[in-house]
């Protein structure tokens, strides 16, 4: 005898209509995506392929032929003197300015946080020189630290010492970048910490002090600084980019005179000036390498230490 078992009626309709409705809603999903997808693919990954396919050639803007020469290019990248000198001197400038610019702009949002008539007028003071042009304010600043003509120098010579030569000094060349660099960068960083400090419940600062954190620096430690470590990281890792991408600093005031070059204008030169288009897209590629290492590492790294 057998027992012969049937499916309660509407059953596999309503599967058959739940299976439809989610196929459409996948196509309709992808359909939103795409413009997305294309935009990306047409933006990065396109350019990222034919990048990587001149990286291993010796093309030259405007050769009418090339040849592959695999990784040459690299090779004869870190046996590049100038290569080297640009490298050494973008990890200096990014030593000065990440530090500078983080723990600098915090400590103006602490400042700017605590004031009340006044705090509208510090915050667009300090964003000013986020708004300006860079290749303006670099001539402005071209202007302030010149040897005979400019303010600086003057107050300098008005306490009886030697006009400095910031600019055409190869020791001091890099840090009054970087001094630059933080000028221009703090606005930036302390509108962020501000937004993080905004987000800060009071009531925690309230627990601290009745849990014995009598001082502000006990407060800071263990409850501002801590509660900003998402904050912190977001600052620190962009702060990293924009130290590793200047060029506009150096193609104004020095144009790569005095041993100043940095990476990305080195790039320019080889690509732009001498038309050395495949030895350029390694040099890309070395630099991207450079900024992609750098910001997976600080993420890693300040994730582990990051309360969210």
């Amino acid at each position: 005898m057998s027992l012969a078992v049937s499916a309660p009626t509407g059953v596999a309709p309503a599967v058959s209509q739940k299976s439809s409705a989610a196929r459409r809603m996948a196509r309709r999903g992808l359909l939103f995506a795409a413009p997305a997808s294309l935009l990306l693919l047409a933006i990065y990954i396109v350019p990222m392929v034919v990048l990587a396919g001149f990286a291993v050639t010796d093309y030259q803007l405007g050769a009418l032929s090339t040849r592959f020469v695999g990784l040459d290019n690299f090779g004869n990248a870190f046996g590049d003197a100038v290569f080297l000198r640009s490298l050494g001197n973008t990890f200096l400038y990014a030593a000065i300015v990440i530090p500078a610019g983080v723990f600098l702009a915090l400590g103006i949002a602490l400042l700017v946080y605590g004031r009340k008539r006044s705090r509208a007028f510090w915050e667009v003071a300090y964003f000013l020189p986020v708004t300006a042009t860079l290749v303006a304010m670099a001539t402005v600043w071209q202007f302030l630290l010149h040897p005979a003509l400019g303010p600086v120098n003057a107050a300098i010579k008005a306490f009886g010492y030697e006009p400095v030569a910031f600019l055409s000094n190869p020791a001091l060349l890099i840090p009054t970048m970087a001094m630059i660099g933080v000028w221009q960068i703090l606005g930036f960083n302390m509108v962020l910490f501000l937004a993080g400090l905004t987000a800060i419940p009071r009531d925690l600062h309230e627990a601290a002090r009745l849990d014995g954190a009598k001082s502000p620096i006990d407060r800071f430690l263990t409850v501002t600084w801590p509660m900003l470590g998402p904050t912190t990281m977001f600052v620190v890792v962009t702060t990293s980019i924009s130290a590793f991408k200047v060029f506009e600093t150096v193609a104004v005031l020095t144009k790569g005179r005095f041993g100043s070059e940095t990476l990305l204008f080195d790039l320019y030169l080889e690509g732009f000036e001498y038309s050395n288009t495949g030895y350029a897209a390694a040099l890309t590629l070395v630099f991207l390498a450079f900024v992609l290492i750098l910001s997976i590492g600080q993420t890693l790294y300040l994730d582990r230490k990051v309360h969210y």
